[in-house]
């Protein structure tokens, strides 16, 4: 590989790591949660999710209790229990961390302290133990780790709903999940799909981009044409925005490989403009570009 890809490399990591803990930490410090509203949007059935600060909570709501996925930020627990309460008076029971990051865990501790049983990837509970990788958060304490964990899949039979939660490759991190309400055909993609943005292939977590691509043909394929998708961040979705999101990693990453084939560093690849004719739709790409880049360089792709 050429030596001018090999040392941008090491400043790529650094960026990474730096952007991603400005985000987690910093960014959690000055953020004002006192103005954060918990909005519950119906979905289908018995079927929510909760909107707030961080990622998007998926709820199970019935007679046999409640099934969360995420839980956002520790400084919103309180808000976010008494928005479930409105919608329901039964027990939390059951929570699926999608995958590691703050915005999606950071209420672990919270739950786990109130006996919800976490559920998770086998590597979740692995990078929460150890703390995340780029300096991006400390060790979880023991009860905000993922109680039962699975490396294939895990089906819950609640509510009248089979909700399936299943690994997916190593995508926006190593520990991604999919989980798919059966019974009321509604797929939660965690953070491998978003409608707010360009990806975020966290590489010092195990992101790839091949992983993510291979990830949201998993969605595309098990979606039919009236199921609805819960991103990890942003509105509804359906099967045709995840596969015109799945083209637009395609398109970027065709242009970005042939430019690191030509031995073109990160600010060549930046300045010429491979993500122009999307900007306008998914906004800055920066920090797409940056992971994409050290991903696809780092392989020699």
């Amino acid at each position: 590989m050429n030596q001018n890809v090999l040392s941008q490399l090491g400043f790529i990591s650094l960026v990474v790591f730096s952007v991603f803990q400005f985000e987690s930490a910093a960014g959690q410090q000055q953020r004002n949660f006192d103005d954060i509203e918990i909005v519950p949007h119906r979905v289908a059935g018995n079927i929510y999710y909760l909107e707030g600060s961080g990622g998007n909570i998926g709820l199970s709501i019935g007679e046999d209790g409640v099934i969360m996925i995420d839980d956002q930020f520790a400084q919103l627990t309180e808000k976010i229990v008494s928005a479930i309460r409105e919608l329901s008076g039964q027990e939390i029971r059951f929570l699926i961390n999608t995958h590691i990051h703050g915005d999606h865990t950071g209420g672990n501790e919270n739950f786990g302290a109130m006996g919800v049983m976490i559920l998770a990837q086998d590597r979740v509970r692995l990078r929460l133990s150890e703390g995340l990788r780029g300096g991006q958060a400390a060790p979880y304490p023991e009860v905000a780790l993922p109680v039962l964990t699975y490396s294939d899949a895990v089906t819950l039979n609640i509510n009248g709903e089979e909700v399936h939660a299943f690994s997916v490759p190593p995508a926006h991190t190593d520990g991604d999940s999919f989980v798919h309400f059966r019974t009321s055909d509604v797929l939660h993609l965690g953070d491998v799909f978003r409608t707010t943005g360009f990806p975020f292939i966290d590489v010092s977590n195990g992101g790839t981009v091949q992983g993510t691509l291979e990830a949201l043909e998993i969605a595309i394929r098990l979606a039919g044409p009236s199921t609805t998708i819960i991103p990890g961040h942003g509105g509804l979705s359906t099967r045709d925005d995840v596969t015109e999101f799945r083209d637009m990693i395609l398109t970027v990453t065709e242009r970005v490989s042939r430019l690191i084939s030509q031995n073109r560093t990160l600010d060549q690849v930046f300045s010429a403009g491979v993500t122009a004719d999307f900007e306008n739709k998914w906004g800055n790409p920066e920090r797409f570009l940056t992971g994409l880049y050290q991903d696809l360089a780092s392989s020699g792709n």
